[in-house]
């Protein structure tokens, strides 16, 4: 049976580099955004929906036939408040009804280390920071995802879908600074976590870190351990050509600092 998986956000960063990635002989990958999504290869099965996450009608459209959902729409970085609520967080529980209205069992939400930013990296026991530390956001945006993983345990124990929320650290090809070489989630093990999320059996509703084997590691890779996920790249091979600095004493970095509803 073919496979159907919607990804919201596909135009992004994330999605961008997961739609490659996710690509399986048995799966359709249903992509929408509202920016323009680069047209299929010759060997992809994709559908594209050119729309916004946050019109009912549209996401309902989306959601029809659908397998799992994996958003990852939605700002990435501050905003004003009234962005960041319109988007994220009422964004967010839009995807999640519609989901819920089509029968799509499971969601896949992208959280953030943002949604901990005030956690101490101090407070790293070993194996690190557990995946399910409460929230303790360090800017608004680090708050829309503490909603969203709010949202997400809610239709989880409402409705019973099964809702697994991960608090990505960073998902690019290569950190950028010392702090990344604790927090990097390399593209590769990227779509191990998500395929992981999406086989197994009976996940529930989790909250879990989204970081590579990072020798540098302040996160908890147990949780996502037990969902079947294994990393195999490490963010140290790029040490030394990284500028020096130190690491911070938050878990959020700047993201602590910097003015609140700014878009930056």
């Amino acid at each position: 049976m073919t496979q159907r998986i919607l990804i919201t956000g596909a135009a992004g960063g994330m999605g961008t580099l997961l739609r490659p990635r996710l690509r399986r002989p048995d799966r359709v990958l249903r992509l929408l955004d509202i920016a323009p999504i680069p047209p299929p290869r010759p060997d992809e099965a994709v559908e594209t929906v050119r729309g916004s996450l946050t019109d009912p009608d549209v996401m309902a459209a989306a959601c029809q036939d659908v397998d799992a959902v994996l958003h990852l729409g939605g700002h990435s970085r501050e905003n004003s408040w009234a962005e960041t609520l319109s988007v994220n967080i009422d964004g967010t529980r839009t995807v999640l009804e519609a989901a819920r209205a089509a029968g799509v069992g499971r969601v896949v939400l992208a959280s953030s280390n943002h949604a901990a930013g005030f956690r101490e990296v101090a407070d790293a026991a070993p194996g690190g920071l557990p995946a399910d530390s409460p929230p303790r956001p360090d800017t608004y945006y680090g708050v829309s995802k503490a909603a969203v993983e709010a949202l997400g345990s809610l239709y989880h124990s409402r409705f019973g879908m099964d809702v697994v929320c991960i608090r990505i650290g960073f998902c690019f090809e290569r950190p950028a600074d010392v702090r990344g070489l604790s927090l990097w989630l390399s593209p590769d093990d990227g779509a191990r976590l998500f395929e992981a999320c999406l086989a197994h059996p009976a996940p529930g509703y989790r909250v879990i870190w989204g970081v590579s084997a990072n020798t540098r590691q302040v996160c908890s890779l147990a949780e996502a351990e037990e969902l079947g996920y294994k990393a195999r790249d490490d963010a140290e091979r790029f040490a030394a050509e990284l500028p020096p600095g130190d690491q911070h004493r938050y878990l959020g970095g700047p993201f602590t600092t910097t003015p609140l509803g700014v878009p930056n």
